[in-house]
This record gives C-alpha cells, structure tokens and sequence, in this order.
C-alpha cells in the first residue's frame, strides 16, 4: 500500500523536490505551503506520516505539531536548520518523533520517514489499547496487564511504559523521557529514569526482558 505523506515547507523549490522524490519511490505526497494550510489538510485528510518544517510563516512548525497531537497519533519528522538541543527537546516534548537538520540526503529522509511509519503500525492497537512484548496498556483507565495478570504501577512508571510502547523499537534517550514524562521544565537528573525503569522492570516480571538498555543512548522497548 502506498503511503500517503503530508509535506509541510514553505520553500517552493524544496518542496517540489521533496514531492518529486517521495512520488517516485511509489508514495503519495501532499503538499502544505505553511502551517495554517497544514492544518486544514490533516482536518480532511488521513496521512501516514508528516514531514514539517519548523520556520514558517503564520504557524510554525511547533505550533501545528501541538495542533496534530490534540487528536492524532501520526508520526511527526521535523525538516529543520534548528540543532540547538533546546529546540529539539521542545520539539519532542510536543510530540514530535524524529529530526532530521538541513542540508539532508533525500535517502536518509525518506529512510527515516518509512522507519517511522513502521514503528507506528509495530505497535498493535485495538481502540485505545497498546499491546507489545506481551504486555498490554489501556489507555482509558491506565491499566497496564501482563499475560493475564494485572499489574499497579506508579504515576511515572505508566508514563514510562506508555512512551516506550508508543515508540516501540525506537531508542528513546534519557533526555526524552525526561521530557515526555516529566515535563519540560523538570531540573532534575537524568539518571531518575534509570531508577523509575529498575522498579518497572521488577513489577513486569517475565516481561521486563523487552525493555533493553542501549548504553550510551537510553532504552528501547522490542515486541
């Protein structure tokens, strides 16, 4: 199946590119030339993956990722000059997936892009249920099962699960996590998440064995 791709950049001639060359790998672009028209595309239209550039005119990139994560999950790449660390943190904080910094290989964002996607339909959902390496999560009222038996988990240890199963295969820094469970804001050290992960692993059981440490990157979590 062709994937539908919403291309957000608000420079002419780079986003011809971009369409010309994700059309001519078998996929389907669509293009926005700011954020507003973004926004208005995602309202009637159904896509695989956004590519979204972050300086633009009227919304910026930041502002239409929050705008999507209000009610959609779709993987988010940012195009972006932006490699300050706050900027990228800021950027995952709202939800973003992935960035990739100007200039770039058309290669490497369209291997990126489909790496995303991938990741995305890994992670088996049925209404608001996750499930991955035999452990399901509800989102609705933040049970959390592994096999058959239901497990108690703290505020922090759900939110760490959850991040990790909704970015299942994708290793997630100590940064990020910090960030999507803790808050942007949050002065406190990194290495707490290796503390919160320990006592997660102990109440997983069996199950724990999915949550591999990358050293030097952070954790995955492997169906």
């Amino acid at each position: 199946m062709n994937d539908r791709i919403l291309i957000v950049e608000d420079e002419p001639k780079l986003r011809e590119v971009l369409c010309d060359y994700f059309r001519s790998k078998g996929e389907v672009p669509m293009e926005a030339r700011d954020g507003a028209e973004a926004l208005e595309l995602a309202e009637t239209a159904a896509f695989d993956a956004v590519l979204l550039d972050i300086m633009m005119p009227k919304l910026d990139g930041f502002a239409v990722c929050r705008a999507l994560r209000k009610h959609s999950d779709v993987p988010i790449l940012f195009l972006t000059a932006l490699s300050d660390e706050e900027d990228k943190l800021l950027g995952y904080e709202l939800g973003a997936d992935d960035y990739i910094t100007k200039p770039f290989t058309m290669s490497v964002l369209y291997a990126k892009t489909m790496a995303l996607i991938r990741r995305s339909r890994g992670t088996m959902r049925s209404g608001d249920r996750l499930e991955a390496g035999g452990i399901a999560l509800e989102l609705s009222s933040q049970k959390v099962w592994v096999g058959k038996r239901e497990i108690s988990l703290t505020p922090k240890e759900y939110a760490l699960l959850r991040c990790l199963m909704q970015n299942r295969n994708m290793v997630m820094s100590r940064e990020q996590l910090l960030v999507k469970c803790w808050g942007y804001d949050y002065e406190g050290e990194a290495r707490a998440v290796d503390t919160h992960i320990k006592r997660l692993r102990e109440k997983l059981g069996d199950a724990a064995g999915c949550i591999k440490t990358v050293i030097k990157a952070g954790y995955r979590l492997e169906g």
